[in-house]
């Protein structure tokens, strides 16, 4: 199929071309042809094709300098020839689609089953009508009419049915709608810097169009593929489609070819757009991949993940597609999940992952399939690991199955025993063939009662309460400035016990100004005068500001008049133009004199350099290159410094030491970043070695050193207050120099004065968790961390390790649950190794955002507190649904029970049952899952992973409004109709007419279960259940919607739900009982917790068997989290296609074979992940520690291959590989899923 609809795709573009071949110089099809070259074969190309560079621009009529005039004919002409820049989604599934989905639960085919039966036989009358002597309780009040009202029962069953399914199919349509809603809003911030009629300007993404000038720059996620005109140093990640994980190198003249779908990983230029939208190689792809979509889902079942094309081409969507996966093996990993709803909820997921993941834009979000998928997603490895509240919810859905499942067979056991004894031993009758019709009728009505009962025990809420919750947060986040990309963070962020938040931007403004600077000999307070310093000396300092910054960076006027000016671009660059500004200089004519091309060579910023340098030729030819970065990394390679005439003179190491202590030091304790400025001249022959850039960038001469200050945010301080009372702690981890660093961590309260903590730099950090043989040790971070609150100059390796030395670690009883900022791309390993991750929405570059599970749109802390509120929100939440849920399902449970077994009928019909399950779970999880957050959640320690869902108090509250409403229910049972005066319901014969009875029954159960549902909003024993309750107006609306229904069920719903309307006077008595829930409830909270030593708490999650498991993960863990994760659904590059089929015959072929041997084959090992997951190489200033810690790696074998980490890297199936035998190896006795003998055979082939 993919292949029909490519060609047909084709066919309809050369019609298009065979008309407009005419106006542009090439076809679809040449740059198609031309986009599939690589490195030197592309560059012979363009030269044989079309001369170079420049005439393929006159060919596609734009000019590499002013890009396209940017009229809207020339544009959608263009769109007509070449194609959009949008890959078209998945459908989305029709309603119908859904509701079928929701059919496939369990429970409910149990109760069509049951309703069925029941319902056939209702109809069918026994020819001899020799029913009298069948079953002496079949006689009784029964008239025709009676008997003819059978079906009615059956049909009641089904029509609940058809509600339920009804309710949860529209919730998950409204669930994909609001996700597609997100989708699109995520695209439509997603803009990129193209350069139209000589001017920049941004635009989204799908508005790029064939012969566009792209700007690219560092952290840039590609939108199009390209060739590159112009630029420097470009470095490109192209692991999403090659699978190496080595940085490719472009340039004009060797490999100008830049695809889709890379990251930009150093440096900068100009692309000119060759291919957009399905045309592109990640289009190309995607078209190959989601074409065969269809009949996928078909193999699916067969296949599970190991499909090729079963990862929905997702090149940038981030979990979409993983989920998809993921989703796929949660079927194997769990084989069975405690309801039925597993299967289809996988199926449900990887249809809607699929859908989310065919947009190409390169933000994607990750709820995808999330509603009672919850369920799915508790059963695998989704992200790290389980989120916390998945695992307890799951644990606990199990234990309450199975106890609810024994509880029904019972009740059926029962009843047909007893009816079996009564019948035939007691009272001595034959089974006669004409009475088997109605035997059966009576079996069926057991069977229908123990369905009911299992149908009351399985909290079929639980997975909606979730969703209802989680997904009211994340809509509610938006407003406080947090974009969730996957839903699980919002909850998980309520258990956060540590923050490491990067400092500018996050902690600060990231407004850079220079307030101080140390130039011409002179330490100046505030900025100089420009007559003050020598004009020599001036002109040099402007010249290497305006020249070594990107272009792209720019002082705008302000929007609104007084404001402060606009900053554009690199904020540190900014705060340094605005300097030579108010030195009365400007920096624009400098540019416009040396434009971007005429630049030498520009060394750019990485965090290894820490600066920054740009050469250019003077008039004569000499070359100068000018440099800025850290001052103590740029004063160090300083030999000369400009005195107060504008000469130079001898910069010694010991002058140098007299600088740091009188300018350095001093200004980084009033908390300023220092930059150092400084120039060097070479002379044209011979030109020097510029690849050797020690040499280079030695002996430079200091022009000055400057402070930056970078203000505290004024909601800082409080914000951090607030997290430190509510018990997480707020660590900063920092580029900047340790003195810097301190300063600020003083004013936001991070730190405060005499107290004991550790502020260290990322050198001092590394030597103390090292052991001689440089490997990383557990023991030694865990003497660090719980003091350490600021690590300055760190290296993005250093965040990652400190990130995974505090989850790691098992020093405290609690695991510690982490939450990281970031914004650069080389923070992409710890966002992604982190419990959260967020990046920053304003300053992030396009990585950082795809590793991360929140973007904060407006970069702020404070924002990060609102998630701990609303994550802490969801938590409790969910415990008061479940207070709520419990406790109607324990007394159901025992009172359909016992009602059962002593009276033969349960006193809560089924339709009523599902009525009550359909209020209590549905909309009681839609009034308690909406309630608004309250600052008093932050007073609060969090829960940490141990603590149980359903803490001694939550036990308490159960227990006792159980106690309460079994006694009144069965008061009203045995003594009812004495107290009403009414007959008795007990022992009714089968078709018999409801009783009021029975009506007073379930209209008290129901009356007791909506004022619990008042008691059920507080979980911590307080008092007040009322406070804040007209906060939430859904709440009230709910609580009276459903008395109102109730109402109409009991005095209309006659034989469907078995009711007989009541008086008055039998009204009051029920809502009086159900009141009297209220007043128990303050009785319980009287009773100390304390003093109930019996009382257990269920549902939590035990640390010490997934220990080990996570140990033996670790070695794949590692590469699975900061890889795998990095790009989850990342594309098979085409050369990859046919060694992976290869691959996936083989595997097949044993398979199945293996499978059987398993106990669990863990599916995150799937071929595809060998393949198509990108590594995250950080080269530090020691290149020999990898990512991965050595101190992991057990296996003699690997410790003697001391090659350097890069050779390791060179493609991804080596490394991970490498690992996993190791696994096989060293531990594989212990565990069968990372040791598989898939991986040895994977790794063979």
């Amino acid at each position: 199929m993919g292949d029909m609809t490519n060609s047909d795709f084709y066919s309809k573009n050369q019609r298009n071309e065979a008309n407009h071949a005419g106006e542009f110089g090439c076809t679809l099809e040449d740059l198609r042809s031309l986009m599939e070259l690589r490195g030197t074969e592309a560059v012979v190309k363009i030269k044989e094709t079309y001369g170079d560079t420049e005439s393929l621009c006159r060919h596609l009529k734009t000019s590499p300098t002013e890009g396209l005039p940017g009229t809207d004919a020339d544009l959608d002409k263009r769109k007509l020839i070449f194609g959009k820049n949008f890959i078209p989604p998945k459908k989305p599934k029709t309603f119908l689609q859904l509701v079928w989905e929701a059919l496939q639960d369990v429970t409910l085919i149990i109760l069509e089953i049951a309703a069925i039966i029941s319902l056939g036989l209702s109809f069918y009358h026994p020819p001899g009508e020799g029913g009298e002597d069948c079953a002496a309780s079949s006689a009784g009040g029964e008239d025709e009419g009676e008997a003819e009202a059978g079906w009615i029962e059956g049909a009641a069953i089904l029509l609940s049915v058809i509600c339920v399914v009804l309710v949860t199919a529209f919730n998950d349509w409204s669930k994909e709608k609001q996700f597609r809603g997100l989708q699109s809003r995520i695209e439509q911030e997603q803009k990129f810097t193209v350069i139209r009629g000589g001017q920049v300007i941004q635009i989204p993404v799908a508005e790029i169009v064939v012969g566009d000038i792209a700007q690219i720059k560092y952290g840039d996620l590609l939108p199009a593929d390209g060739i590159f005109i112009q630029g420097n140093d470009l470095k490109i990640d192209e692991s999403s489609l090659t699978g190496e994980s080595d940085q490719v190198r472009k340039s004009v003249d060797k490999d100008p070819m830049l695809l889709s779908g890379t990251h930009v990983m150093e440096g900068s230029g100009r692309m000119l757009v060759t291919a957009v939208g399905v045309n592109s190689q990640t289009g190309i792809i995607f078209t190959l991949l989601g074409a065969g979509g269809e009949e996928e889902e078909k193999k699916d079942k067969k296949v599970d993940s190991s499909h090729p094309s079963f990862h929905p081409p997702s090149t940038t969507d981030g979990a979409a597609g993983a989920n998809a996966t993921d989703n796929a093996n949660a079927s194997l990993v769990n084989g069975k999940m405690q309801d039925g709803n597993m299967e289809n909820s996988q199926n449900k997921a990887k249809q809607q992952d699929g859908a989310a993941a065919m947009e190409m834009q390169p933000l994607k979000s990750a709820e995808g399939g999330e509603g009672d998928d919850k369920d799915k997603r508790k059963a695998n490895m989704h992200k790290k690991e389980k989120s916390v509240l998945q695992g307890k919810l799951t644990k606990l859905a199990v234990q309450i199955g199975k106890a609810g499942l024994v509880m029904s067979a019972i009740t059926v056991i029962i009843l047909v025993l007893y009816f079996c004894i009564d019948n035939f031993v007691v009272q001595d009758k034959q089974w006669l063939p004409e009475c088997t019709p109605v035997y059966v009728q009576y079996f069926v009505k057991f069977f229908i009662i123990g369905v009911t009962v299992l149908v009351v025990a399985v909290p079929e809420g639980l997975p909606l309460a979730v969703t209802i919750s989680l997904a009211y947060s994340v809509k509610k986040m938006m407003k406080d400035n947090n974009l969730v990309r996957h839903l699980d963070a919002c909850e998980t962020m309520g258990n956060a016990t540590a923050i490491c938040s990067d400092k500018t931007g996050t902690l600060t403004t990231n407004r850079m100004t220079v307030v101080q600077a140390y130039v011409a000999d002179v330490h100046y307070k505030e900025i100089p005068g420009p007559d003050s310093i020598p004009a020599k000396t001036l002109e040099l300092l402007v010249n290497a500001i305006a020249l070594n910054s990107a272009y792209t960076t720019k002082i705008l006027p302000p929007e609104k008049e007084g404001g402060l000016p606009r900053q554009v671009g690199n904020k540190t660059e900014c705060g340094l133009l605005g300097f030579v500004l108010d030195l009365k200089q400007d920096y624009q004519p400098i540019r416009t004199q040396i434009p971007e091309e005429k630049l030498y060579k520009v060394y750019t910023f990485n965090s290894v350099r820490k600066s920054m340098s740009t050469v250019i030729k003077l008039p004569d030819g000499s070359f100068r290159m000018y440099s800025k970065g850290a001052s103590e990394i740029v004063l160090k390679k300083c030999s000369k410094i400009l005195n107060g005439a504008g000469e130079l003179r001898i910069f010694r190491p010991r002058d140098r030491d007299e600088m740091v202590k009188k300018v350095i030091e001093p200004m980084a304790c009033d908390g300023l970043r220092t930059i150092c400025i400084a120039y060097r001249d070479f002379s044209n022959n011979p030109e020097p070695e510029w690849d050797n850039e020690n040499d280079i960038l030695t002996d430079l001469t200091c022009i000055c050193v400057v402070g930056i200050e970078d203000p505290v945010r004024p909601e800082v301080p409080e914000a951090i207050r607030k997290c430190q009372r509510a018990g997480i702690t707020v660590r900063m981890v920092t580029g900047d120099n340790i003195n810097t660093a301190r300063a600020i961590a003083i004013k936001c309260g991070i730190i405060h004065p005499g107290e004991d903590f550790l502020c260290i730099e990322g050198k001092e950090f590394n030597r103390r968790i090292r052991n001689e043989k440089g490997e990383i040790e557990q023991e030694r971070i865990d003497k660090i961390w719980p003091k350490l609150r600021v690590l300055a100059r760190s290296s993005p390796t250093d965040k990652h390790t400190l990130v995974k030395g505090i989850i790691d670690s098992t020093q405290v009883e609690q695991r510690q649950v982490v939450a990281v900022t970031g914004d650069g791309t080389n923070d992409g390993p710890a966002l992604k190794k982190a419990d959260v991750g967020f990046a920053m929405g304003i300053a992030g570059t396009d990585v950082a955002k795809e590793a991360s599970d929140i973007i904060l749109t407006d970069d702020n802390f404070s924002s990060i507190v609102k998630a701990v509120m609303w994550g802490r929100n969801v938590y409790d939440s969910i415990s008061k649904f479940l207070q709520f849920q419990l406790t109607v399902n324990v007394v159901a449970v025992i009172v359909a029970f016992t009602g059962a077994c002593i009276t033969q009928d349960s006193p809560l019909k089924a339709v009523q049952m599902l009525w009550v399950n359909l209020i209590m779970d549905t909309f009681a999880s839609l009034a308690l899952a909406t309630e608004p957050p309250t600052e008093s959640l932050l007073l609060r320690k969090p829960y940490g992973r141990n603590k149980a869902l359903i803490s001694r108090t939550m036990m308490k509250n159960i227990l006792g409004h159980a106690v309460y409403q079994l006694i009144l229910i069965f008061t009203l049972l045995f003594v009812g109709e004495k107290i009403f005066k009414i007959d008795s319901g007990r022992n009714a014969p089968l078709h018999s007419p409801p009783s009021e009875h029975y009506t007073i029954i379930f209209n008290t159960f129901v009356m007791m279960q909506l004022f619990n549902e008042i008691n059920a909003r507080k979980i911590h024993g307080e008092r007040n259940v009322f406070d804040g309750i007209f906060r939430n107006p859904i709440f009230c609306t709910i609580v009276l919607g459903t008395f109102g229904v109730q109402i109409v069920i009991v005095q209309f719903g006659g034989k469907p739900f078995s009711c007989s309307p009541l008086q008055l006077d039998q009204w009051m008595w029920c809502v009086f009982i159900g009141l009297g829930e209220l007043v128990w409830g303050q009785v319980i909270a009287t009773i100390p917790t304390s003093r109930l030593k019996f009382l257990k708490e269920a549902g939590g999650l035990t640390e010490k068997p997934e220990v080990p498991e996570e140990e033996l993960n670790e070695d794949v863990e590692e590469i699975d989290h900061a890889e795998r994760e990095l790009r989850r659904g990342q594309i098979l590059w085409f050369r990859g296609l046919n060694r992976i089929q290869t691959q996936i015959r083989v595997v097949k072929a044993f398979r199945s074979s293996l499978y059987e041997g398993l106990e669990k084959p863990e599916s995150r090992t799937s071929i595809h992940n060998f393949m198509t997951h990108p590594e995250f190489r950080i080269e530090d200033s020691q290149p020999h520690i990898p990512l991965i810690d050595d101190t992991e790696l057990e296996d003699p074998a690997l410790k003697q291959n001391p090659s350097p980490p890069s050779s390791l890297n060179k493609n991804n199936s080596a490394i991970d590989s490498g690992i996993n035998l190791t696994t096989d190896t060293s531990k594989s006795a212990t565990s069968s899923s990372p040791g598989s003998p898939i991986h040895s055979l994977e790794t063979s082939l």
